[in-house]
């Protein structure tokens, strides 16, 4: 927690802060840190029960994913608030626990929207490696009537799996496209030059037209 609170930097707080993470710690430093520490399973459990935000960033870089239950990390998952935390637990450490699925199924409906974001980026995981068994033309249909009133972080996570949907699946790609079309969604979201607008038919249009060269 000392080497931690050494890293801290005003400046990336600012930046950090804009985003809704509340920390000052560069993240190169704060992987150079972790891969130092290497993988250390109990030293991640303390880190995490912190509730420090860089805390528990490092807690998630070394931590076994493998290990954790299923209810630990449904209780993680309700605990994280800041959005890198969540978007790392979800990516580094859920997508590679054996519970993956069921917690997916659990989340995916949960009546707060943090969670069920969660939820959606399993879900979003699966359309694009694990297609197999997923109704992707009912997972239209609710995007299609919840997207557009969805809260930020949900609303974004549906987003990001229309446009999966539209990018992997040739046969649900016009509707994808016109599910976008019509609700607007992040349609006029601010885009760095050289990055992809994550407006979906303009991100799935782009991802299509690069497969295809």
């Amino acid at each position: 927690m000392a080497e931690l609170a050494a890293l801290e930097d005003p400046k990336a707080r600012a930046v950090n802060e804009r985003h809704g993470d509340d920390h000052g710690v560069n993240l190169g430093k704060l992987r150079a840190l972790a891969k130092r520490l290497k993988t250390q399973q109990e030293l991640a459990c303390r880190l995490w029960a912190t509730d420090d935000t860089a805390a528990r960033l490092l807690a998630l870089l070394i931590c076994r994913p493998k290990a954790f239950g299923r209810d630990e990390l449904d209780a993680m998952v309700r605990q994280t608030r800041a959005p890198k935390v969540h978007d790392w637990l979800v990516n580094y450490v859920v997508k590679k626990n054996p519970h993956a699925e069921e917690l997916r199924l659990a989340w995916y409906a949960d009546p707060d929207p943090v969670v069920a974001s969660a939820g959606w980026a399993l879900t979003t995981e699966r359309v694009a490696k694990k297609p197999e068994g997923l109704d992707l033309s009912g997972l239209l249909d609710v995007i299609e009537a919840e997207m557009k009133d969805a809260p930020d972080r949900l609303q974004w996570a549906m987003n990001h799996c229309l446009a999966q949907i539209g990018i992997e699946h040739a046969g649900h790609r016009d509707r994808a496209i016109a599910v976008g079309e019509r609700l607007e969604v992040l349609k006029d979201y601010p885009t760095s030059p050289g990055c992809t607008s994550p407006f979906a038919p303009i991100w799935i249009t782009e991802m299509v037209r690069r497969r295809s060269e």
